[in-house]
């Protein structure tokens, strides 16, 4: 009798008892997920027909005290050809993979995505704004995987660390989950539920699912260390810092550092901009990745932001160079369902500046309003900028989604105070059959200002657009195509002070091919036009109609090669569509095996009339010539060490045509000013070795070298193949850095 009894309370006491931890290993051992929710409708989601995936795959998901556990199970029969290359950390190559997003609120504001190919590599994102995928950021979980003659296994360990998450409710939480795998070789994805990223809701529709509230508790330390010595300048030195990430509860986060890495490892793309407009850079410092998708805030504006970390020792206000970051510290959590994020930062100096930024952000179930307030000091410019933005988003229906802000700004510099104040609004219209309407406006005054921590190309505008879609599925099963995703907008540009700054009609195709490859198409064709940005404030340019045309594929690995490839067809300049010139860019990769493969790319551009300011209202018109050489070597050595070779140089040059004044009513008038033709040259090598010692510890030894140019052009000169051969010879910098950073979590 006291057996009997003890059989039944040992039963009723596993029933109740929590998930077992399972063992990541890339295997589904019998048993081993039989308390998990087991998936099997998995649908076509590329293409996005919504039918039964045509090779099938199943998923379990299982919450455990140790975190988020997921297996799935792909088929991938010896008839499909699979993707053997071996890619590295946070790869964009076109590799057979599984996709696991998770939305830890179930809300629909943040979601975090984390990938594991075929052959075992990684990466990870943050999705902020229903799509936006911020790969800068970089997490610390579990992953393995198993091959087999008829498909593969991955599985998954996500800590409940990874993310900050509100506070659980009866002990437990709903979560937003994605599971995707695409077959790289067929242009296939499958995904549960039936969403795609292509859509204007994504995050939003993620399957919810209800799961035992775990919470797990952090503290990471990351010190680092690092030398560097540059053979030009012949100096060097040490530097040292340390990241900190403390995770008491789920409700809290606390990531802080001192002295940071600018990121000396990663190597921006070499670009040459004789623009009005800044250049936008992503920012790779772990600090200002972590954690960081509370603080976005976008103005619909290409990577607007209200929070560009990369302003955070930037160039500093003395124009002495890069600014040196003393300390920063960012803290972010939840009470109820409302979330909060707070980031300061120091730099030091006189000419150092003072960064913060607070953000608030309610969820009302299918409406989220957020308030967002950033404030800059600058002491060596007698400057203090402060902006503010509120914005909502909102699902009326399983149909329309609806989003708005409203931002301001106020600027005080030697006493003296500017106000500015902008607002955008978008809305989508999912419809029946493929089509899809989209709404968007925008306005910016002159006086707006967000560009001491934000990042907007320009303010004084007026803009709106009608976009249409329609996706076609349904095409010929001897198509090469898969589907095509046609887009129909006109929109309008203005200036606040009325200018027709743009009207333009786009069409364009995007479509996905059975070999895996993409293929986008646009036209646009421009009406007359004012540029008001060229002269930088001393006049508007009246300049007649023209129209672009892009064609650009990706072609995934197939037997040796993958290959890429761009071609724009473009009038412009004051001859408009009497004139037009061209660009051709090719970069094919070649695999001397799964962990090696090569590439070798150029681009080349014509341009009749560039038009390039000078001075006051002063411009000229250049025939330019450019060619680009970009070289790349990626070598997987093994499941710890990589190799990879950057290699870009850029030969330019600008023949004169003529000098022109802009005249008050608009018009070029030719004049007898002085402009010299110019060539540019620029160089940037980095080759970079890299170790993991530990999960998100590294050591890295790195050479870069690099060197910029510009210069009158003599008629003597061969023009852009010569200018590219001599950039080889700069070296304005040569520098060798070993850095070493190593995280011990507590």
């Amino acid at each position: 009798m006291h057996f009997t009894h003890l059989l039944i309370l040992a039963g009723l006491a596993a029933v109740s008892a929590p998930a077992a931890a399972v063992t990541i290993d890339g295997h589904i051992t019998p048993g081993e997920w039989r308390d998990a929710r087991h998936v099997t409708d998995f649908h076509q989601t590329q293409p996005l027909t919504g039918k039964p995936a045509e090779y099938p795959l199943q998923a379990w998901v299982l919450a455990t005290p140790d975190g988020l556990a997921v297996a799935v199970r792909v088929s991938q029969p010896p008839g499909v050809p699979r993707t053997l290359q071996k890619v590295q950390r946070d790869f964009r190559d076109n590799v057979d993979r599984v996709n696991l997003n998770v939305d830890f609120n179930g809300n629909g504001r943040t979601g975090y995505n984390f990938v594991v190919a075929s052959t075992g590599a990684v990466g990870d994102a943050v999705i902020t704004d229903e799509t936006q995928f911020d790969e800068d950021w970089d997490g610390n979980w579990q992953h393995a995987v198993s091959q087999d003659a008829q498909g593969w296994t991955v599985e998954f360990l996500i800590p409940w660390y990874i993310a900050p998450m509100h506070q659980a409710v009866d002990g437990h939480r709903t979560i937003g989950i994605n599971i995707d795998r695409v077959i790289a070789s067929l242009g296939l994805r499958a995904a549960w539920p039936v969403v795609s990223f292509e859509q204007p809701r994504f995050v939003s529709d993620f399957a919810r699912i209800t799961i035992p509230a775990y919470s797990q508790s952090l503290l990471a330390v990351t010190p680092y260390v690092s030398t560097r010595y540059d053979n030009v300048g012949h100096d060097g030195g040490f530097s040292e810092g340390v990241d900190v990430f403390w995770k008491p509860n789920g409700q809290f986060q606390l990531t802080a550092t001192v002295n940071p890495d600018f990121g000396q490892v990663e190597s921006d793309d070499l670009v040459i901009n004789f623009g009005a407009t800044e250049t936008y850079f992503s920012d790779k410092r772990p600090f200002f990745t972590e954690n960081q998708g509370i603080f976005a805030f976008s103005l619909l504006d290409d990577n607007s932001a209200l929070v560009y970390t990369r302003r955070v020792g930037g160039p500093a206000d003395d124009g002495s160079g890069a600014g040196d970051i003393d300390a920063a510290v960012k803290f972010n959590g939840s009470v109820g369902t409302t979330s909060y994020g707070v980031l300061a930062a120091d730099e030091r100096g006189d000419a150092g500046r003072t960064f913060g930024a607070v953000r608030v952000v309610h969820d009302f179930g299918t409406r989220s309003l957020g308030m967002l307030l950033t404030r800059v000091d600058h002491p060596f410019l007698d400057r203090q900028a402060t902006v503010l933005g509120l914005d909502q988003h909102w699902h009326p229906n399983a149909d329309l989604t609806i989003a708005t802000n409203l931002v301001g700004s106020d600027i005080v510099q030697s006493g003296q105070s500017s106000k500015g104040l902008g607002g955008t609004f978008i809305a989508d219209y999912v419809m029946d059959n493929g089509w899809r309407q989209q709404w968007l406006g925008m306005y910016f005054d002159h006086r707006l200002q967000v560009n001491d921590f934000g990042y907007l190309e320009r303010n004084d505008l007026e803009y709106a657009h009608w976009e249409v879609r329609k996706r076609t599925t349904d095409l010929p099963a001897d198509s090469r195509y898969r589907d095509h995703d046609w887009h129909f907008r006109i929109d309008a540009l203005d200036n606040t002070r009325g200018l027709n700054l743009r009207r333009q009609l786009r069409i364009e195709r995007e479509s996905n091919l059975r070999d895996g490859a993409n293929e986008d198409i646009e036209l646009n064709v421009n009406s007359a036009l004012w540029d008001d940005l060229l002269t930088r404030g001393h006049g508007a340019l009246f300049l007649p109609p023209s129209f672009s045309l892009r064609i650009e594929r990706h072609a995934p690995r197939h037997g040796d090669w993958a290959n890429e490839w761009e071609f724009d067809l473009a009038s412009g300049g004051l001859n408009g569509n009497h004139q037009a010139g061209y660009e051709l860019e090719i970069v094919p990769t070649y695999f001397i095996s799964d962990a090696l493969s090569m590439s070798v790319g150029a681009d080349y551009v014509s341009v009749p009339g560039w038009l390039v300011w000078q001075h006051d209202n002063l411009i000229g018109s250049f025939d330019r010539r450019s060619l680009e050489l970009e070289a790349g070597l990626d070598w997987a050595i093994d499941n710890r060490q990589e190799l990879r070779m950057k290699l870009q140089a850029i030969g330019l040059d600008a023949k004169l045509r003529g000098a022109y004044r802009v005249a008050a009513n608009g018009r070029a008038l030719p004049s007898d000013d002085a402009i010299d033709s110019f060539g540019v040259r620029t160089l940037g090598l980095q080759l970079r070795y890299r170790y993991e010692l530990a999960p998100l510890s590294y050591l890295y030894v790195v050479y870069g070298r690099g060197g910029y140019e510009q210069a009158p052009l003599l008629d003597d000169v061969p023009g852009a193949a010569q200018i590219l051969r001599d950039s080889f010879s700069l070296r304005d910098t040569e520098q060798w850095l070993i850095k070493l950073n190593y995280r011990f979590d507590m």
